[in-house]
């Protein structure tokens, strides 16, 4: 039999934070493209013109594309729920 302190912890891994597992290469190419859409908008603050159909709103050009950025997001959110049923 051995000594109490010689006994791992169960369930936990033996070395390391779980940091590693968090930082995979689909994650690390998210967070350079967002890092690359925030930069866009930012360089972009002109104020546009933008046909709605019929109406023309006048607005920054960052307020139009954080607009398209977000639709897209929701949009891609949508198709990879749609996907898991």
């Amino acid at each position: 039999m051995t000594p109490a302190s010689e006994k791992k912890p169960r369930g936990r891994s033996s070395g390391g934070t779980g940091r590693a597992k968090a930082l995979t290469p689909s994650r690390v190419t998210a967070l350079v493209l967002l890092a690359l859409a925030v930069v866009f908008i930012v360089e972009n603050t002109s104020k546009v013109e933008i046909r709605l159909l019929v109406p023309v709103v006048t607005m920054p050009l960052y307020l139009a594309l954080l607009g398209m950025f977000v639709l897209g997001g929701l949009c891609g959110a949508l198709l990879i729920r749609g996907r898991g049923k």
